[in-house]
């Protein structure tokens, strides 16, 4: 097996959100260890009257023992002019933001038939909102330094559905339709933009978790997949799944699918057809919405060129 070169983050200026404890709290130490400036946002735990959060004062002390450079910020990711006001402080201070690492969320677990409106809204606001602020802050900077990574957090719920997730399934598939537009707009400046969806044991999810299952789902075995998706190795437009040590890709596929002439379009055609409409075999990836349409356009000339040759 080939060694490949170290991946390095030094000079570079990294924020990671909700970085207090868990998956951020290791995102934070792990990329500070490999020479990252780091702004260890948390707005948890805020210390009254002194405008700092106690969990990121530790996650900053930790990575300070270590010889890294951090500082903490208490900046509440719902709040667009208070992330403005984080970013601008980091960048007067070095610069520049490298790399954006958005991993604030919040947990109003529910049946959909107890699923109060408050607790629908406010899990949007923290996941998608809270992301959408932050990236919206660091975007223009990352295309005028023609340099960027964005990785926004996912979850299997998202991605496949959990009981009583209604509001965090929701907001975890809208990040990956944001991630989806954002690697599109910002290839073209070297900003990648990924998802990260992880499984660990952390504050959010030890409630929901065998307690022999917790050691295995260590947040720090998620971390290394983090450090590559913002790396200068990184790709983009990528959703990267992680847990125990375990690392694999999703995707969004489509079947190859089916052309029915104008005579055979009706719902019972459909019923019938179903299981070739859902044919694995030629499923493939998109690369983006238009190539869909440009599919089925082809798909229906084709067809029809052949019912012409026909008759």
């Amino acid at each position: 097996m080939s060694v490949e070169a170290t991946i390095r983050f030094d000079d570079r200026v990294a924020i990671v959100t909700g970085a207090g404890n868990g998956l951020g709290r290791c995102h934070a130490l792990g990329l500070a260890a490999r020479g990252a400036i780091v702004i260890v946002n948390d707005a948890g735990g805020t210390v009254a009257g002194a405008g700092k959060s106690a969990t990121a004062e530790t996650v900053v002390a930790e990575i300070e023992a270590a010889g890294g450079t951090a500082i903490a910020d208490t900046a509440d990711v719902t709040d667009p002019a208070q992330v403005a006001a984080m970013i601008e402080r980091a960048t007067e201070r070095w610069g520049r933001i490298d790399i954006l690492v958005n991993n604030a969320g919040i947990l109003r677990d529910k049946s959909f038939a107890k699923l109060a409106l408050e607790d629908f809204r406010a899990v949007l606001e923290v996941h998608v909102l809270g992301a959408f602020h932050a990236a919206k802050a660091v975007w223009e900077r990352m295309r005028a330094q023609n340099y960027g990574r964005i990785v926004f957090t996912t979850s299997s719920s998202g991605l496949y559905g959990n009981f009583g997730q209604a509001n965090y399934g929701t907001a975890k598939a809208a990040l990956i339709g944001l991630m989806k537009v954002l690697d599109q707009e910002g290839r073209k400046h070297d900003i990648r933009v990924n998802i990260l969806s992880p499984t660990a044991s952390t504050r959010m999810t030890e409630a929901l978790l065998p307690e022999e299952d917790r050691a295995l789902l260590d947040p720090a075995s998620v971390t290394p997949g983090l450090l590559y998706l913002v790396s200068d190795k990184a790709p983009t437009g990528v959703m990267l799944c992680a847990g125990a040590g375990c690392f694999a890709r999703a995707e969004v596929v489509e079947t190859a699918g089916i052309y029915l002439p104008p005579g055979e379009r009706s719902p019972e055609t459909v019923a019938a057809r179903f299981d070739e409409i859902s044919a694995s075999d030629g499923a493939a990836t998109l690369p983006d919405a238009w190539a869909q349409t440009k599919k089925y356009v082809a798909l229906a000339r084709q067809a029809q060129k052949s019912r012409s040759g026909k008759s």
